[in-house]
């Protein structure tokens, strides 16, 4: 994967906290520290939508849409 430089601006307490984990070696160093960091939030979010999107879905409504015409396919099934 490649890199791209970028500047940004940090609370100086945050930087305190980023630069502690990287003298514990926690990581190699700050740009591997906030690029987990980074990646780690996306993802949190990326899931919290999903579970947005998931809780406005009607459970029977997706059953019956599941269950339609599945005791005829049933029959045409050839049987194991």
């Amino acid at each position: 994967m490649s890199s791209t430089k970028v500047a940004i601006t940090i609370d100086s307490g945050t930087l305190e906290r980023v630069d502690g984990l990287v003298a514990r070696k926690v990581f190699p160093n700050r740009s591997r520290a906030i690029q987990v960091a980074v990646a780690e939030k996306l993802a949190r979010m990326e899931r919290g939508r999903l579970a947005t999107e998931c809780a406005k879905l009607d459970p029977k409504f997706e059953r019956a849409l599941a269950e339609e015409g599945l005791g005829q396919e049933l029959d045409a099934w050839p049987e194991y």
